[in-house]
């Protein structure tokens, strides 16, 4: 993989707990992702994995630790104020509107990028017809970069799972943020689906410059992916560094990759 732009930090944890009742989900994690970086966190089911990108998202606010997001401390904050500073999110389960073009989809990836009120939304009058026509252009871009021309004006619910993950990915884009996180993209793909989406990740990251976080399982993929990978077990960080370092882990192979000794 290649390295980084910058070895400057775009996002730092730091000692973040996170508990629900008597189950510790996240226990003093620490760990910072580099500008233009493809960061993996990995580990076993249940590990801690995307409690932690819903703190670093604003889900989930910790019980303690302190969360750096481009030089600013956040503390408490909520899921569009994160989005609105520039961290945009895909999920496990594809969170789309079924029902809507596959092109109305990624538009509402525009909607905190709308400056122009209400009245002149709905009066579709000067300014905003040309806002509107910005945002569509933009939109327009971000489909044809991901291929899906096609589908453009399908309702999602009918396209292929693989399609719909993508289609996700272009939403999650048209918010242009500086931190993308990625919960299992490849989750529930076959080969030529998964080898597609890899493709526009590395894509992502190298035309329009996006530092990416991930969760996957599949360590081909992160593997071959990933520029650092950091390692969860029970909540805890057993391992940091590249993912060469990270595969030669006595830890690591012990608690998710099952190699023998």
């Amino acid at each position: 993989m290649r390295a980084p732009d910058s070895n400057e930090i775009l996002l730092q944890v730091e000692d973040v707990a996170l508990a629900f009742g008597g189950v510790k989900a996240l226990r003093d994690v620490s760990f910072n992702v580099r500008k233009g970086e493809i960061r993996a966190i990995i580990g076993p089911n249940g590990a801690g994995k995307t409690s932690m990108l819903n703190v670093v998202n604003g889900f989930y606010h910790p019980n303690h630790g302190v969360i750096t997001f481009k030089g600013r401390t956040r503390t408490k904050m909520q899921p569009f104020e994160a989005a609105r500073g520039g961290i945009a999110r895909t999920f496990q389960n594809v969170a789309l509107f079924k029902g809507m073009s596959a092109l109305d989809n990624i538009m509402t990836g525009r909607t905190l990028k709308v400056r122009r009120g209400l009245l002149w939304q709905v009066l579709r009058y000067g300014p905003a017809l040309a806002e509107e026509a910005e945002h569509r252009r933009k939109v327009e871009e971000i489909i044809d970069f991901l291929e899906i021309e096609t589908i453009r004006k399908v309702p999602v619910g009918r396209l292929p799972y693989g399609l719909q993950k993508r289609v996700e990915l272009g939403r999650a884009l048209a918010m242009e943020p500086d931190l993308l996180l990625l919960d299992e993209p490849m989750a529930g793909m076959n080969l030529e689906e998964k080898e597609d989406m890899s493709r526009f990740i590395i894509d992502v990251n190298n035309h329009y410059g996006t530092t990416i976080a991930l969760i996957e399982h599949d360590m081909a993929v992160v593997m071959d992916l990933s520029d650092r990978v950091a390692v969860l077990d029970h909540g805890v960080k057993i391992a940091d560094g590249t993912p060469d370092e990270v595969k030669r882990n006595q830890s690591v192979i012990d608690a998710y990759l099952g190699v023998a000794r």
